[in-house]
């Protein structure tokens, strides 16, 4: 039997059937000490190309989920990732993907009367009042916080409901389906920091120690900004990883 692997919102192939392998050695269905089927044993089985199939299993390798050994195949290591969550993001679908992958716990929330450095970061004028959000993200592979966010709602939209306990759901996303709007672009800016004692109490990480800091900019289709969210990771815990596609040709 054939099952067919979609790629919805155009997320790559090789990365959803990523997951279904995840998804289907953590129930046993591939026991750790046994090999995943073959290239061409998969390629049957969910209709996809071998590219698909190895660019799928280098994921699971690099996940620390199984080694690939020439001549034998791809043997199962363990039933949960041993390295960090590696985040893959080639459009803002995949931003979806990633909540979806883990849990913000909501810690609390408070409207929140900006002005100096805040308020210039949010473009916004001294006194324009905000609703703050924040929380520690989680995966089921690890028991400590993959990152502490800090979340900053634009005033328009304060008052949207739900944003509570433990969501599986970007919040951009609530933000579009109870406000009838569209994220059209997201400006990503990365930089490393250093844990200081608050943020490594949060995260129970040790003080001092790298941490990747990103802070994403969710404009709706006027350019304005919707959502600021900022997010502290222990380096330990995460990776990010970005794919680019050639928009040219090259000369014959």
């Amino acid at each position: 039997m054939t099952l067919k692997i979609e790629a919805p919102g155009g997320r790559p192939r090789y990365l959803q059937l990523a997951t279904t392998l995840v998804h289907e050695i953590r129930s046993g269905r591939y026991p750790v000490g046994g090999l995943l089927p073959t290239e061409f044993e998969l390629c049957d089985q969910f209709g996809v190309s071998r590219f698909t199939v190895r660019e799928a299993v280098k994921q699971l390798v690099q996940m620390g989920l199984v080694t690939r050994q020439p001549g034998v195949g791809s043997r199962v290591l363990a039933k949960t990732p041993v390295t960090q969550y590696t985040q893959t993001m080639s459009g803002i679908t995949d931003l979806r993907q990633y909540a979806y992958e883990t849990s913000l716990e909501i810690e609390g929330q408070e409207l929140l009367e900006v002005d100096g450095e805040l308020a210039g970061t949010l473009d916004a004028s001294a006194g324009e009042t905000w609703l703050h959000v924040w929380g520690l993200r989680y995966t089921e592979a690890h028991d400590a916080p993959i990152c502490m966010t800090d979340a900053y709602i634009a005033p328009a939209f304060r008052a949207v409901a739900g944003i509570q306990g433990r969501m599986t759901r970007a919040l951009y996303a609530v933000l579009e389906e109870q406000f009838d709007l569209q994220i059209k672009t997201v400006h990503q800016d990365i930089r490393a920091v250093v844990l200081d004692k608050a943020a490594a109490r949060r995260l129970a990480a040790k003080p001092g120690s790298a941490g990747l800091r990103l802070e994403r900019r969710y404009l709706d289709a006027r350019d304005a900004l919707v959502e600021l969210a900022v997010s502290v990771h222990p380096a330990d815990r995460f990776s990010y990883r970005e794919s680019f596609r050639r928009d040219w040709q090259v000369p014959a």
